[in-house]
């Protein structure tokens, strides 16, 4: 899977990049009661000019992303000084308020995300095999604190649930991921686009200790 995203990247085929922020982080992101100025993770983040929206609004934002091509690409096409510098197995690009970690999600560990207090996930979650969902969900939750507040984009299609990337990532689907460690809103289902798909956005806010994942119910913003 890795090799895939990175030969993606390499043959410019980054059909999943927007060239307009995604509209559900404009509508939802305000909305959300994230700290002011609280520092935001984007897991596999690639070149998401989302990540320049949210430090416009005074986030500092720690991107992680793999494809050595897609940071390049992010810096290269945005404005300021660039710089560079090691954390761990990590190459730090640094533009303005926003840091782009290049390598592996999994290998950034909880001494590194001490400042982190907000998330957004757009094209992460979708991006990954059913053997691997579980796995970031857990590794996102070790990252965050009680109280982070984060916007989770999700895509449900047609077209079973082994075809992809992008995934097919249902509400239950998403509930059996996230609600034991995070209370769970869905804010909004688009309707099916050409394609059929349909995103789902969610609002998360981190757990703190002794508070239990919810008996199954979702709560949905119309209630």
């Amino acid at each position: 899977m890795d090799n895939e995203w990175l030969r993606r990247w390499r043959e410019g085929r980054i059909g999943f990049h927007r060239d307009a922020v995604h509209p559900a982080l404009a509508e939802y992101w305000p909305t959300l009661g994230a700290v002011e100025a609280g520092k935001v993770l984007v897991p596999l983040c690639g070149k998401s000019l989302d990540m320049r929206w949210l430090a416009d609004r005074g986030h500092p934002v720690l991107g992680i992303e793999l494809a050595r091509d897609a940071v390049e690409q992010f810096v290269a096409e945005g404005h300021g000084a660039v710089s560079r510098y090691r954390q761990g197995v990590f190459e730090v690009y640094r533009q303005g308020s926003v840091e782009v970690w290049c390598g592996d999600f999994f290998h950034f560990h909880v001494e590194q995300a001490l400042e982190l207090q907000a998330f957004y996930d757009r094209a992460a979650l979708i991006a990954l095999p059913p053997a691997t969902r579980q796995r970031y969900a857990f590794h996102l939750a070790q990252l965050l604190p009680p109280g982070a507040r984060g916007l989770l984009v999700s895509l449900t299609h047609g077209d079973g649930p082994e075809r992809g990337p992008p995934y097919s990532v249902g509400a239950d689907e998403v509930e059996r991921l996230f609600a034991s460690n995070f209370e769970l809103e869905r804010l909004t289902v688009t309707p099916p686009d050409e394609r059929g798909w349909r995103e789902q956005v969610w609002s998360l806010v981190r757990r703190g200790p002794g508070r239990e994942g919810p008996n199954g119910r979702i709560r949905v913003a119309s209630e």
